[in-house]
């Protein structure tokens, strides 16, 4: 079998090729490392090139498949609701950071699909408290996503740690630096965070919602899906 290299779609192994990435880089050493991205999911990960299976085009098309499909039949529920809904339901302003092209690309297709005003910027995690003040002053979002992939990335470590965490702590410092241009959590509702994500952290920087609350994967679209039933419920129901 050839060697891996970046771009290609592998599987890990050792956790029973669960689950598929992207291959976004080759870290050379004693022993060559792959830095990975979830395909389907939002997390991070890195693992030696001889832990990594090829992943078969067939099998990809079938993941690529299910993951459409998912999406459609949202898309057919949310309609489906819409159309027996006889009251107009003002829906607010999204700003969505996600740190991954693919599934900001997603996001925006989705967000359109069922009449949400959102705007998607596709920023690297670790640009994102860079960014954020920024951005809502420009668009002056009523709700701002900040997502991206991310994951524990050490084993059986404090979960309470932020350092623990691949991208937890820019997460964190962006819910930081968005509650210093607006304080308010009920003038501005923020999700933020990706897989294994350190919730607390998250929560305690200012976030109205986070993930994740048990350290699991989320679906690509899950922050999508959270904001949708946020941005399309009176205020007066708790989501």
């Amino acid at each position: 079998m050839r060697e891996i290299k970046k771009g290609d779609i592998v599987s890990r192994e050792s956790y029973n090729n669960d689950i598929i990435f992207s291959v976004i880089k080759i870290i050379k050493g004693d022993k060559k490392v792959a830095l990975l991205k979830g395909i389907d999911v939002r997390v991070e990960a890195d693992a030696p090139l001889d832990d990594l299976r090829l992943v078969d085009r067939n099998e990809l098309k079938k993941r690529e498949k299910e993951f459409e499909e998912k999406i459609m039949n949202r898309i057919d529920k949310i309609e489906h609701l819409s159309s027996r809904r006889k009251e107009v339901i003002y829906t607010g302003k999204i700003l969505h950071l996600d740190g991954d092209k693919k599934y900001a690309e997603k996001s925006i297709m989705y967000y359109r699909k069922i009449g949400l005003n959102a705007i998607v910027k596709n920023i690297p995690e670790n640009k994102q408290p860079k960014v954020v003040y920024r951005l809502l002053t420009i668009y002056n979002p009523d709700i701002l996503v900040i997502t991206g992939h991310d994951a524990m990335h050490v084993k059986n470590g404090d979960v309470k740690n932020i350092n623990n965490y691949r991208n937890s702590y820019n997460f964190f410092k962006a819910v930081k630096e968005a509650r210093k241009w607006q304080p308010n959590l009920d003038t501005l509702v923020i999700f933020a965070g990706a897989c294994q994500s350190n919730y607390e952290a998250l929560m305690k920087a200012g976030a109205n919602y986070a993930s994740s609350p048990g350290r699991i994967m989320i679906h690509a679209l899950d922050p999508v899906f959270i904001v949708e039933k946020i941005a399309c419920s009176r205020i007066d129901i708790v989501v």
